[in-house]
């Protein structure tokens, strides 16, 4: 099975986006953000070895709006 990824990481994308604006990004913020940022494609196996690595999982790209929103609520007072 493939996995398409992104590289960077979409949370880390939209976290640092919304931190450059300064306040919250707009479901077409992220919509478009997703649309516009580098993915790979790599092996489930690759991919289950690139979360290891790195100790998160991404968002689900399919549903960047809601799972964003889940997200962010991690990251609200850190800056």
């Amino acid at each position: 099975m493939i996995d398409i990824v992104f590289v960077p990481a979409l949370v880390a994308i939209l976290l640092h986006k919304e931190r450059e604006k300064g306040a919250p990004l707009t479901e077409a913020e992220v919509i478009a953000i997703r649309d516009s940022s580098a993915a790979i494609a790599m092996t489930r196996e690759q991919h289950l070895k690139m979360i290891a690595a790195r100790g998160y999982m991404d968002i689900d790209p399919e549903n960047a709006w809601e799972a964003w929103q889940e997200a962010r609520k991690e990251f609200e007072g850190q800056e």
